[in-house]
């Protein structure tokens, strides 16, 4: 037990290895000092708190915020030393925010409660005892045999031991994972794929040694030692023998595998990523003015503390008659004495630190984060898929993006691949109505006749047509074949119904290119491939597949031929082939390959390579040997893969064509009016990558295009970045675009950062190519850590953008064709990257407008609220009366100022969204965090002591100090009726702030609904209904009656009335003629649009709904005319001459 405790504790942990020994049905060994290893059990955790620690460990948390923090030294001060105002004014609103977020904290992990117990409870089946037994999957060990039936989901991480085929095989699909919904198909090893009964696995003498849990879902290193008949027989485990956790199986009837990694080990638990906390500019403003404010707080607490040492330097002020000091106070410390003051004072005005804001600030983000996902203009209805938020952390930052990193593949372009040329031994063709035809000849073979391939055609249709991953699906079942070839159609089915599925969009274009020219790929099962040659059926063994990866940029597969040879077909990158091939037209297929890319196709290069029966057995010993090794396997497989792919015998290349995505080009040319600069970086080759950049408008045509390629040297590449600053000056050209490759990338990172970073930022628009997935995020890296710091967001669609997405301040994943991991990993995410337009020039643009006017607001109400108490103090000899009732300072942030703003933060739109699509300059207005710039906050800051002061000193006149005219027209003088004198004034004071800082807000609002009425008009009715409420009963809780009569007795008062009116109109005139003079005199190009929008519209076709190219074209063609409105909430738009107006509803 002291030894578990340890361990739990950290002091002792227990031993890890760098393998993990797993024994089959838990048969450990009975002989020797067998230590049984401890493993984690199934169970899956994904909530934060126990009903346990949920108390202690959510306050931690949330009083490492610094507000909380500081309101909690505040109400801990004022429980120990004698203050003006109660504890309950600090501890209430303190307790409210922390109980609040509690509430919203504990909801959350308790949904995250039921959904792990429904996943840990669910019913699964395991071989114990030489019986299936039905149990919880919380329950599953380590090493137990589990049975997962069809469309079923694996319980654990297994290892493939047996399925209901013959080989051993299943299929599976990993969509819950990676979202990929291709079938995948997976493997056990021969001697455990015979045993298909519970008897014989339950006879199975197994050991699987393997690694330690990692995150990697695409690794896996183990090897399973089969005890059978005494000998021992070792087989290679790899990714391809284990199944998910997560994934679901399909195609098979049944399957059994052992577990070997279970729980918060298993996969899928261990991508459970903690992304890392990113901050927006908002934030950090935010948090700068906190200090600011602090600041403020302590000048104000330590000036009213000396004042008052000076005030009562005069014995008269000193010891009053009617304040006698008692003997303890004449003889305690004056040090003490004045820190006990200072923190009196601190009390008295620490409501300038406004506690809610924070609070309220999450209710926004959060809230504000549903109207992405309701907006149907970012609804795909294709693919039925709508705008996905997975932080609403960043919502403002939307607005604030200065570059957009973009991948291309699926990102700018459909990812949906069609075979359009190859070239085959030197010779171009194109398919022609399923022909290959070759170039400058037509299709003139008659329909249905056989197209006249010769050998190394036939050959290079082969080839594609086996080497790749590609798996068939069969839809129909009535299509069973009939005699013939038992292993012909396995799976019972006609190849006419059959489909075929891919992870790779490439590979399946290929394969149904071969398809159609004559070549097809109809089956395979376990190790065996059959494709039919023009009618004519042909099988071969796959010995061995040798998988693709981003260093190698190939993939390769051995295969023996029916004529019993071996034969490698290898394909990928020409980068990565042709340096590896010594034999066919290579030169001339260099060139095709340059054509192909050029015309903006994407590229592959095949090779083969034929082995003799020596040969062969070397390269199956030294793969064997690779795949066998529990340590350093990934770069012993590197060494085998080099050494078999060499000595390569050229076939041939293939161009496919990849669509631009909808709208691409006018999204593109939006970001870029908007002032933001889009950066494309991919791992395509230079030309097909240039090319799509021109067809997509990253490039213009008359752009002066810089290019920083192929440098193989610290020295040339400084040379090169020196040339091409050069030019950048001297040519007299707007634009410059620049082209720079993986490799000079890499060397202008290393020591040339700083003079790499000045040719980009004076290049309108960057493509960086054949670019690994880290320099990605490097690339990124380097730019927002730049002396500027600019907002960076990046986007893309598949696995390889992920480190990019992450690293920048906003990550944007496209729910594209290459799987989920991008979506998953994204704070946004959308469907098309046209949809990126609206997402930052509308929605980024209210939610900054938005956030930054209640950040600001917050702080200019609580300057209202705070100055008036600390000019009291001027008028009570610095005694820390207070001059407000406690119940108003505790109600002032929570009650009375709260709902209006939160609703104006979440409704507010200065510029109809229409405009703000067509008018994407209106953006740059709010880049730099413009504002909340120090200059708009001493605005606000000022604004706020300004009205303050009319507050307090329009009060204090108008009221007068001798006499007050009440309701029933007696004049009574104020020192002659205690209740018409602090309270009254102090009343008087904060029902004049409440309306003035609610009807500013209401100044500020543009876009009005009726919630906004509601919440405006209702607070006011409110905070006078309350303190009647209030002020009329005497309360047999409190310990003071103050308050009672007081506000009755204020609205009695005629001058009272009259004071309110006066002070309310004083404060906001101003406000009001400076609207109206700038508007009209100095206005901004959102007040113009303002104004536009109100003014113009157009007739059929609203411009702002067109694709920007067209939209300027028909703005060109349009005669204006002058707009009649006909209602406040209907609005005839301006129509061209002879067409119809049209009518929108509420504009």
């Amino acid at each position: 037990m002291l030894r578990w405790i340890r361990q739990q504790l950290g002091f002792d942990p227990p031993h890890q290895s760098e393998t993990r020994t797993v024994y089959v049905a838990n048969r450990f060994p009975q002989h020797g000092h067998y230590v049984p290893q401890r493993f984690a059990d199934n169970r899956i955790i994904s909530s934060k708190y126990t009903i346990w620690n949920f108390v202690p460990k959510n306050l931690f948390e949330q009083f490492r915020r610094i507000a909380n923090f500081y309101f909690l030294i505040i109400f801990l001060v004022q429980l120990m030393i004698d203050t003006p105002t109660s504890p309950v004014t600090s501890g209430l609103p303190l307790f409210f925010v922390i109980t609040v977020t509690a509430i919203k904290q504990g909801y959350e992990d308790w949904l995250r409660h039921k959904a792990d117990n429904e996943v840990n409870g669910a019913p699964v089946f395991v071989v114990r005892s030489g019986s299936l037994v039905q149990t919880r999957s919380k329950n599953i060990r380590v090493g137990d045999i589990v049975r997962v039936a069809k469309d079923e989901t694996f319980p654990v991480d297994l290892v493939l031991l047996s399925s209901d085929r013959p080989d051993g095989t299943c299929h599976i699909t990993t969509a819950s994972l990676d979202g990929e919904t291709n079938l995948k198909t997976h493997y056990s090893v021969a001697e455990t794929a015979v045993c298909q009964s519970v008897s014989q696995l339950e006879a199975l003498q197994a050991v699987v040694e393997c690694q330690q849990p990692e995150a990697d879902l695409y690794r896996f290193v183990g090897r399973i030692t089969v005890t059978q008949h005494g000998e021992e027989i070792v087989r290679p485990l790899g990714p391809e023998n284990l199944l998910l956790r997560g994934a679901r199986l399909k195609n098979t009837k049944e399957i059994f595998g052992v577990a070997v990694y279970t729980g918060m080990e298993s996969k899928m638990a261990l991508n459970y990523k903690c992304k890392s906390q990113k901050r927006s500019a908002v934030e950090k403003s935010m948090n700068t003015f906190l200090i600011i404010y602090l600041g403020i707080l302590l000048f104000e607490a330590i000036l009213s503390t000396i004042l008052k040492y000076a005030w009562q330097a005069e014995d008269k002020w000193d010891e009053p008659f009617y304040n006698q000091k008692t003997e303890q106070e004449r003889n305690s410390s004056p040090i003490l004495k004045f820190i006990s003051d200072f923190l009196a004072f601190l009390v008295l005005y620490n409501f300038i630190i406004p506690i809610s804001l924070y609070v309220t600030v999450e209710m926004q983000k959060f809230l504000g984060s549903f109207f992405i996902g309701w907006d149907l203009d970012l609804y795909h209805e294709e693919s039925d898929q709508k705008a996905q938020v997975n932080t609403s952390d960043l919502n403002e930052e939307l607005g604030q993006v200065e570059y957009v990193f973009t991948d291309k593949t699926g990102t700018l372009t459909e990812n949906e691949m069609q075979f359009r040329e190859c070239s085959i031994n030197g010779t171009k063709y194109r398919e022609v109505n399923g022909k290959l035809v070759p170039e400058g000849m037509t299709d003139d073979t008659p329909d249905g006749s056989t197209p006249h391939l010769i050998g190394d055609e036939v050959l290079f249709l082969k080839a594609v047509s086996l080497c790749h991953t590609v798996q068939i699906s069969y839809d129909q079942p009535d299509c069973l074949v009939g005699g013939g070839d038992p292993f012909a159609h396995a799976n019972g089915f006609s190849s006419s119904h059959m489909e075929y599925y891919a992870s790779s969009p490439d590979e399946k274009a290929l394969v149904e290119a071969a398809k159609r020219i004559g070549v097809a790929f109809t089956c395979s099962n376990g190790d065996i491939m059959e494709i039919k040659t023009f009618g004519k059926p042909e099988r071969y063994k796959l010995l061995h597949v040798l998988e693709f990866d981003a260093n190698r940029r190939r993939m390769s597969v051995i295969l023996q031929t029916p004529s019993g040879g071996t034969v490698l077909f290898t394909k990928g990158a020409e980068s990565a082939i042709l340096p590896f091939a010594t034999g066919g037209e290579i030169e001339k297929t260099r060139l095709h390959v340059d054509e192909f890319a050029l015309k903006g196709l994407r590229t592959l290069v095949v090779a083969c390579r034929h082995f003799s029966p020596e040969e062969y057995i070397d390269v199956d010993r030294r793969l064997n040997a690779a795949r066998t090794a529990l340590q350093q396997r990934e770069e012993r497989l590197q060494e085998a893969f080099s050494y078999i792919e060499r000595d390569l015998q050229l076939l041939g290349a293939t161009g496919v064509e990849d669509k631009l995505q909808d709208k691409v080009q006018e999204t593109i040319e939006a970001l870029r009016l908007a002032g933001i600069k889009v950066w494309v970086l991919t791992g395509d080759k230079h030309e097909t990558a240039v090319s799509v950049s021109l067809s997509c408008g990253h490039f213009h045509r008359t752009m002066n295009i810089l290019e920083l390629l192929q440098q193989r040297s610290d020295n040339e590449c400084a040379e090169q970045l020196r040339v091409l600053a050069r030019r950048i000056k001297e040519d007299h050209v707007i634009q410059h675009g620049l082209v720079v490759d993986g490799a000079s990338l890499s060397l202008a990172l290393r020591e040339h950062e700083k003079l790499f970073m000045e040719v980009c930022k004076n290049c309108s628009a960057v493509l960086c190519c054949r670019m690994a997935p880290l320099q990605k995020a490097k690339v990124v890296r380097l730019l927002k850590t730049s002396p500027e710091k600019p907002i960076t967001l990046a986007i893309g669609d598949g696995a390889n953008d992920v480190s990019m997405i992450q690293e920048a301040h906003v990550g944007i994943g496209i729910m594209g064709k290459e799987g989920r991991q991008a979506v998953r990993n994204s704070d946004y995410a959308i469907a098309r990257f046209k949809f990126l337009a609206k997402l930052l020039l509308v929605h980024g643009h209210f939610y900054y407008i938005r956030i930054a006017t209640l950040v600001q607001y917050f702080f200019y109400k609580n300057v209202c609220f705070i100055t008036p108490q600390f000019l009291y103090q001027f008028f009570c000899l610095f005694s820390q009366q207070t001059l407000y009732d406690s119940v108003y300072l505790t109600l002032y942030n929570i009650c009375f100022t709260s709902l209006p703003i939160l609703v104006y933060s979440l409704f507010e739109q200065l510029v109809h969204p229409h405009i703000l699509q067509n008018k994407p300059g209106l953006y740059r207005d709010i880049s730099k965090n413009s504002l909340l710039s120090f200059r708009t906050f001493l605005y606000w800051t000022l604004l706020g002591f300004c009205h303050a002061f009319v507050f307090f000193f329009g009060s204090y006149i108008l009221m007068g100090e001798d006499t007050s005219l009440m309701g029933n027209g007696q004049i009574l003088r104020a020192n002659r009726q205690l209740m018409f004198g602090n309270w009254t004034f102090g009343t008087l004071v904060f029902t004049v702030m409440v309306i003035t800082v609610t009807l500013k807000l209401a100044l500020e609002t543009h876009f009005w609904t009726w919630m906004n009425h509601f919440v405006t008009w209702g607070s006011i009715a409110f905070y006078f209904i309350f303190s009647l409420f209030y002020g009329g009963i005497i309360w047999p809780f409190l310990h003071t009656q103050d308050m009672y009569f007081v506000f009755v007795q204020l609205l009695s008062s005629g001058s009272a009335w009259f004071a309110i009116i006066i002070i309310v109109i004083t404060c906001l005139f101003p406000d009001v003629v400076k609207k109206v003079l700038y508007r009209h005199l100095l206005p901004t190009s959102t007040q113009k649009s303002q104004m536009y929008s109100n003014r113009v519209a157009i007739g059929d076709d609203f411009i702002a709904l067109q694709p920007l190219s067209r939209a300027k074209s028909q703005l060109g063609k349009i005669r204006w005319k002058r707009v009649r409105v006909q209602s406040a909430q209907n609005m005839t738009l301006l129509k061209p001459s002879g067409a119809q107006g049209r009518t929108i509803g509420t504009c």
